[in-house]
């Protein structure tokens, strides 16, 4: 049975934001430099590599085992050597964005939702993190 979900003014203005987001040619771009690191196999590979090895010392780190300086250097060579690539670099400047952007809609949408009203652009620079004096529900 396939589930149907009800098409309220709100959904249907949400998948309207949604297109646009789609369509706007910088959200675009971003989607590209993303899409550029997928294709190359031997970056995504020295990136998995990375994650890997910051994983593995950090779960050492956890466990309240010292880490030898030969393993801080490697991780940071490897680091060195990924942030030089720049298909990988791009990409973690696209990730970055993205997840930028995606901060600023949430924090547009909990302020209105939390005003009960659009927030002016004082009350969007101010109120998350500590700011507001009770508390925001940003996790943070």
């Amino acid at each position: 049975m396939e589930a149907t979900i009800e098409e309220t003014a709100i959904t249907r203005k949400t998948r309207e934001l949604c297109q646009m987001i789609l369509d706007e040619p910088s959200m675009q771009a971003l989607r590209q430099r993303i899409d550029t690191f997928m294709a190359d196999e031997e970056t995504r590979a020295q990136y998995d590599g990375l994650i890997a090895k910051g994983q593995a010392l950090q779960e050492k780190q956890q466990k309240s085992v010292a880490l030898t300086g030969e393993e801080i250097s490697d991780f940071e060579q490897q680091r060195d050597s990924l942030l030089k690539n720049p298909v990988a670099r791009e990409f973690l400047d696209a990730q970055q964005e993205l997840h930028e952007v995606q901060q600023s809609i949430q924090k547009y949408i909990n302020k209105t939702i939390e005003l009960g009203r659009l927030p002016t652009e004082d009350e969007l620079g101010s109120g998350c993190c500590g700011e507001h004096e009770h508390g925001c529900g940003c996790s943070h």
